[in-house]
């Protein structure tokens, strides 16, 4: 990067990048949880909320806890001073902003709001759970 635009470049720590990792993961899974259980709640499912979390536990388990673990293997070979957007590739930027068109088309659907919402309260518990691996190596940093 030329000098002159460097000193733009939000660099920072590693552990700085493990705790936004973390903190992004807990926060979209708790943002997911809470819509999600407040439509099961309107329609007086908040039953379906137990399934729902078990099935995030088996996302976690078989597709979430890897990503994490390629995100925390990425963060490692950083030095202090990478910027901070560099958190997650560009590739997985590009899933991000796909995934919220995703949710936004959902919401707009005709889909029902039970359905969507149990869908809501098991994406967001997979995510919560599995931000799990970087609080850890965040308090290891």
């Amino acid at each position: 990067m030329p000098s002159k635009l460097s000193r733009f470049k939000p660099g920072v720590q590693r552990k700085t990048h493990l705790l936004l990792a973390a903190s992004l993961w807990t926060g979209v899974g708790s943002l997911l949880m809470w819509r999600g259980m407040r439509w099961l709640d309107v329609a007086d499912l908040l039953i379906l909320v137990i399934p729902a979390v078990a099935l995030g536990f088996l996302k976690s388990r078989f597709i979430l806890d890897k990503a994490s673990r390629r995100v925390l293997e990425r963060i490692s070979q950083f030095n202090d001073g990478t910027c901070l957007g560099a958190v997650y590739s560009k590739g997985t930027w590009l899933m991000v902003i796909v995934m919220m068109v995703a949710g936004v088309l959902l919401r707009e659907s005709h889909i029902p709001r039970t359905i969507l919402g149990m869908l809501y309260v098991t994406v967001g518990w997979g995510l919560a759970w599995s931000s799990r691996n970087s609080w850890r190596a965040w308090f290891k940093e």
